[in-house]
C-alpha cells in the first residue's frame, strides 16, 4: 500500500523506531494511519493533528514537529506567550517569580499570560451567539475544528468565526511593538504548547488568517528545560519583564467548563475524543436541541489533559482552580485589549478539509462507494487490524482506491488458501508486505 506521506504538519513517525505495532491506527480518529511494510504511516489530508497516536505510541516513534528553540534568538525582543496550564506542571514549592527567573535565563526578554484577551473575547462570543446559527461551536480547541473540517463537514458553518485567545494576545503583542515603533524584524512572539493541535493552528490557521507567532515550542521540552535549571539551581543572572495581568476566568479558560460557563444561554461543555465524536455524530443527526452553545475539547480535562502536558491533568486542573480563587474578575489591561484587538478578532468562513476518499468525480466516488459498501459485507467485521487498516471499512474503502486487496484480510486469506487458491508460501508473503519479514523472522 503507498502511503502518501509520513509527514504532517505537527507530526512525524520516524520509521526506524517505529515497530509496527498498530496502536496508532486505532486511536486515530479520522483512520488517517495504516501499517504497511512493518511501519506506520499517514495520510496527510486525513489528519487532524489530534495526538492522539502519539499518546499511544509504545516507543515514541511519533514526534513532534515543533521548532528549533534556537530560532528564539533571531531576535532581540523575545516575547513567550505562557498559558495557566504550564504553570499548574510544577509542584507547589515552586513559584511563579521563580518560574518567570528562569524563563528569562534561558533566553525570552518578556512573558504573558496567553489568556489575558479572554475578557475581550468572552463579550465577543456573547455578541456572537446572539445572532449567529444555533448552536454555536467553540472555535478554542484546533483538533476539534479541524475534526469538523475533516469528518463532519456539514457543521463547519456552526464553529465560531472569532481567533482563538493565543492569536488575539499575540496580535496585541504586534499591535504594542508597532506602537513603540519597533521594527518587524526584532521582535520575535512565541507560543508555549500543551498540544500538537495548536502546532498545526499556527503553522496553518484556517479561516483566512496569517499568525503573527513566529515560533511554537513544545510544552514537555521546556517543562524539562525550566525544571531541570530549578533542580540545578542555576544562576539567574538576566532580568525578564513579566505580563502577568490575568483574571480568574482567565486562569480557568483552558479548563472544562471554563469557556462555557461565561456564555450566555443554554451551553454544553465535552471533553475527550471518543465523547466528542459521539456528540458531534449526535448533532449532525440533529439529535441534539436547544444549545445555544458547545464547549468542546478533544483532550480529558481540556487543555489540563494536553498531550504535551508533564502532570496529572486531575491535578493541574485543581492547581488551576486554587490560582483563579487568588484572582480579580478582571484584569487591568482590559480597556487596552478591546481598543487594541476589537478590529481583529472576527475570521473569515472556515472551509472544510479535503478528505477525498474514493475519486474527485463524483460519478466515479459514487460508484466505488458502492463497491466499499458491497466488499464490507464480505468481510469479517471484527475490525482486528490485521490487515494493517483499522477496521474492516477502512480496508474496503482502501481496496476500492487501489491501496490494499481483498487477500490482505487474513480471514478471507485463509478461505483462500482452504481452497489452495493461494499456497501458505503466498499467505506469508502478503502478511510481510503488511507487518515486516523481519517480524516473522523473530
Amino acid at each position: 500500500m503507498q502511503v502518501e506521506l509520513i509527514y504532517n504538519r505537527a507530526l512525524h513517525i520516524s520509521r526506524d523506531i517505529c515497530i509496527g505495532c498498530s496502536h496508532c491506527i486505532k486511536v486515530c480518529p479520522t483512520e488517517a494511519l495504516r501499517v504497511s511494510g512493518g511501519k506506520a504511516g499517514i495520510h496527510a489530508d486525513w489528519c487532524i493533528d489530534c495526538g492522539e497516536c502519539y499518546r499511544v505510541c509504545p516507543t515514541r516513534a511519533i514526534r513532534v514537529m515543533d521548532d528549533d528553540f534556537k530560532d528564539i534568538f533571531k531576535f532581540k525582543h523575545r516575547v513567550l506567550l505562557v498559558p495557566s496550564i504550564f504553570f499548574a506542571q510544577f509542584e507547589d514549592a515552586v513559584s511563579r517569580k521563580t518560574i518567570y527567573d528562569i524563563i528569562g535565563e534561558l533566553g525570552f526578554t518578556e512573558v504573558c499570560a496567553v489568556e489575558q484577551s479572554i475578557d475581550t473575547l468572552i463579550d465577543e462570543i456573547n455578541h456572537y451567539v446572539k445572532r449567529a446559527q444555533e448552536p454555536v461551536i467553540s472555535s478554542f480547541c484546533p483538533a476539534v475544528v479541524r475534526l469538523i473540517q475533516v469528518r463532519f463537514p456539514s457543521l463547519i458553518d456552526n464553529i465560531m468565526k472569532l481567533l482563538p485567545p493565543i492569536e488575539i494576545t499575540a496580535q496585541y503583542y504586534k499591535k504594542r511593538f508597532e506602537r513603540d515603533s519597533i521594527d518587524e524584524r526584532d521582535y520575535g512572539i512565541f507560543y508555549l504548547t500543551p498540544c500538537i493541535g495548536k502546532i498545526a493552528a499556527v503553522k496553518s490557521p484556517v479561516g483566512g488568517y496569517t499568525s503573527p507567532i513566529n515560533g511554537v515550542i513544545n510544552m514537555d521540552f521546556f517543562f524539562n528545560k525550566v525544571y531541570l535549571a530549578y533542580k540545578q539551581k542555576v544562576p539567574i543572572t538576566t532580568s525578564i519583564r513579566v505580563n502577568s495581568a490575568i483574571s480568574s476566568k482567565g486562569v480557568l479558560y483552558p479548563t472544562t467548563g471554563g469557556e462555557s460557563k461565561h456564555v450566555e444561554g443554554n451551553t454544553l461543555a465535552i471533553d475527550g475524543m471518543n465523547n466528542v465524536i459521539d456528540f458531534l455524530e449526535k448533532l449532525e443527526n440533529e439529535e441534539i436541541k436547544n444549545v445555544d452553545f458547545l464547549e468542546i475539547r478533544a483532550c480529558d480535562e481540556s487543555c489540563a489533559g494536553g498531550i504535551l502536558c508533564y502532570r496529572n491533568r486531575f491535578l493541574a486542573a485543581q492547581t488551576l482552580r486554587e490560582f483563579a480563587a487568588q484572582m480579580p474578575d478582571k484584569h487591568h489591561l482590559i480597556h487596552d485589549y478591546k481598543y487594541t484587538c476589537s478590529a481583529i478578532v472576527h475570521m473569515d468562513k472556515i472551509e472544510p478539509r479535503s478528505m477525498v476518499k474514493y475519486d474527485r468525480n463524483i460519478d466515479i466516488a459514487i460508484e466505488k462507494m458502492e463497491n466499499a459498501r458491497r466488499l464490507k459485507k464480505l468481510l469479517p467485521g471484527i475490525d482486528c487490524g490485521a490487515c494493517g487498516a483499522p477496521s474492516c471499512e477502512a480496508l474496503a474503502e482502501d481496496i476500492v482506491r487501489g491501496q490494499a486487496k481483498v487477500n490482505d484480510c487474513i480471514f478471507l486469506r485463509t478461505i483462500l488458501e482452504k481452497r489452495g487458491e493461494i499456497s501458505i508460501e503466498e499467505a506469508i508473503e502478503i502478511m510481510e508486505s503488511i507487518w515486516g519479514a523481519e517480524r516473522f523472522n523473530n
